[in-house]
Parts: C-alpha cells; structure tokens; sequence
C-alpha cells in the first residue's frame, strides 16, 4: 500500500481539478451512487453525528447534512490540507458551517472520544487508506453501539463486455484526460491501478468482519463498477 504522506501530497496537487474531472468523466453518476447510500443511515427523525472521513472535497458530506436531521452534525475528516481548501469553501458558500465541521485527520488515529458518532462514511477512500484494518479497527472504536460504517467504492464490474469498457477507459483514456487537466501523470495512473488492486466483494467483506463489524451487506451498483459495504457495531 502507498504511504499516506504520498497519498496526501498526490491528493494536494490534484485538489483544484479534481471536483471538474470527477463529474465530467463520471458522467456525474456519482452523485447517483451517493445519494443511493444515503436511505441506508441517514435519519431524519432523529439527530444524528456522522463522521465522513477521507472526505475530500465535500460532496459526500454535503449531500449527508442536506439530507440529514436538522439538528444532525457531520464531520469531515481527511489528510490533503488542498482537498479540504475546496471543501471549506464549497461549506461557506452554502451557508452550512454549523451543520459541517472540517478538519484534517487521519483515520488511523483520530481524535474522537469512544463511541462519538452514529455513523462512519468513507466515499471512494478506502482504497487509499496505508493499513486498512487498523482503520477499520480505529473507525469501530469511534463509532456508537449498532452505529454503521457506510463504504462507497469503485469496482472492477463482474460481467465480462462491461468490464473491458471499464479497463479500456479505466486505465487508459481517464488517465490521459486526468493527466492534461491536472497536470499530474502519475496520480491518475495510481487511481486506475488502486481499484484494480483493491480486494474483491468477498474479501473485503470478511476484512470488515475480522475487524470487528458486524452484519456486513453488500450492494451493487451500475453493474458493478461501484460497490456498497455496510458493517455495524455490535
């Protein structure tokens, strides 16, 4: 696995165009695959903390305290100092500094309290992460009795047609097209290559159960090219 200081400079370098070539090579789809997730922890009856960590740019964030519980708080939390810059200022524009906290963090070894949130996010992250279980075991740590961990990431998809589309524009037209945009080569040759290095549905789920998490589903979604993990805190 990368070192995360690498993750986090390759991270800052690409932080101004990375919201612009996300949503047009996505198609903006990946707002689609958000929103999905969101039935599966948000509730709006009740107040809610949510933690999203790896956080990025805000998107994910942003959609969760839109849709969130009036009184509900979310955190986000990641390494790039450059990410969260736009994140910060997407907030402010928004108006929703009281309902979103920014700061940078690393996963491993946060800050919180035990049992500070009712739900963990981490959006198109975990595959960056340096140790993944000790993570894992961190996230489990912060999280409240039967508290969720809600995991967005991208996949390579399972029938056959469609995953050489997805390899052929994967790994060899998105990285050209990133490149030009951002400026760094080697960052978005690493993306491609870390989805394809990340492990696959079974053995991701038995990761988050060796770790701790309980009840641990799985969803699909477009095909396959982005996966849903749940796991929750006995």
């Amino acid at each position: 696995m990368p070192k995360k200081e690498n993750i986090q400079q390759m991270f800052d370098s690409i932080a101004e165009s990375y919201d612009t070539f996300n949503h047009v090579t996505s198609i903006s789809i990946d707002k689609t695959w958000r929103y999905r997730s969101l039935k599966r922890f948000v509730d709006k009856n009740s107040k809610q903390e949510i933690l999203d960590i790896a956080c990025g740019t805000g998107d994910y964030s942003i959609a969760i305290a839109k849709a969130m519980n009036p009184g509900s708080h979310v955190t986000g939390v990641d390494l790039s100092e450059g990410m969260l810059k736009c994140m910060d200022v997407k907030v402010k524009n928004l108006g929703m500094e009281e309902k979103i906290s920014i700061e940078q963090g690393d996963s491993e070894n946060m800050r919180f309290e035990d049992n500070s949130f009712d739900c963990a996010t981490i959006a198109f992250g975990i595959r960056n992460f340096e140790n993944r279980e000790k993570a894992l075991r961190e996230i489990l740590r912060v999280l409240k009795p039967s508290g969720k961990l809600v995991i967005l990431e991208l996949s390579i998809p399972s029938n056959p047609l469609i995953r050489w589309a997805f390899n052929l524009y994967f790994s060899h037209i998105m990285p050209f097209f990133g490149g030009k945009l951002s400026g760094n080569k080697a960052a978005y040759k690493y993306l491609p290559a870390s989805v394809m290095n990340f492990p696959k549905k079974a053995e991701w789920m038995k990761t988050m159960t060796d770790c701790g998490f309980a009840e641990v589903t799985h969803k699909a979604f477009s095909f396959g090219i982005c996966r849903m993990y749940i796991g929750k805190k006995a």
